[in-house]
């Protein structure tokens, strides 16, 4: 029985497998989510929470894709590590190791998506100047001032949002959020959205936490690693 669950793991035909199930349950999410409100908090709260709390009928298909992802996972770990054992006494080691090197990125980026999950979340929220707003860890986020300016023809020229951050009475930092420059605390990314000058000025603000943002980074730039050392390895091969 061990044997045939290694086999069934390190078999091409299981990913392929795989992956068509996966893009099936995708698909009958593309179909599921635009015709139930209940998705539109799904970025809001961590994901992990947010579908324990709804009722199966909707969720499915997303435990299905969190199950298959699973498999999928546990088979490109076992094909790496059959890959590494049954080709160990070549002397080409990197181009042995470009697709593990890809298959490590990949891994990553799941686990980046697994993190996000469990502690990720985004929200948005009209505020004015003097506004104050609580963050999760007691922490209160207030907008100082709104800055906007325009030119001499009545465009938007430049704008900016001063901000701090108080915690237990005291200012714990200051920050200025402006074009591509967002304010980042304790992990809690707040960007401008939208802004309105008149008839009062405000902005809307997102404010976010993705966890599994720099586990994704470095997956990206190992699979983009693996893939061009595959690429040049297979092409000086040939050539």
């Amino acid at each position: 029985m061990i044997k045939q669950a290694i086999n069934f793991f390190i078999s091409l035909k299981t990913a392929i497998w795989l992956l068509c199930l996966l893009i099936v349950m995708l698909l009958a999410g593309a179909v599921i989510m635009p015709a139930n409100e209940e998705f539109q908090s799904i970025h809001s709260v961590p994901m992990l929470e947010w579908i324990n709390e709804q009722p199966l009928g909707l969720t499915w298909w997303l435990w299905s894709s969190i199950g298959l992802l699973s498999l999928l996972t546990a088979n490109t770990l076992f094909c790496s590590i059959d890959s590494i054992i049954k080709k160990r006494k070549v002397t080409q080691w990197l181009l042995i190791l470009s697709p593990q090197i890809i298959h490590i990125g990949f891994l990553f980026i799941l686990l980046a998506h697994l993190f996000s999950s469990a502690q990720g979340f985004k929200g948005y929220s009209a505020v004015a100047e003097g506004t104050a707003l609580e963050l999760k860890d007691k922490t209160i986020l207030h907008i100082k001032n709104i800055r906007i300016s325009f030119d001499n023809k009545g465009y938007l020229s430049d704008w900016a949002v001063d901000a701090e951050y108080i915690a237990d009475g005291k200012t714990v930092k200051q920050d200025s959020i402006m074009p591509n420059k967002p304010s980042i605390y304790k992990g809690l990314g707040v960007y401008v959205k939208d802004l309105r000058a008149y008839p009062e000025k405000m902005v809307l603000l997102e404010l976010s936490r993705e966890p599994g943002a720099v586990w994704a980074l470095i997956g990206g730039i190992l699979f983009m690693i693996g893939t061009i050392m595959l690429i040049i390895l297979k092409w000086k091969r040939d050539k």
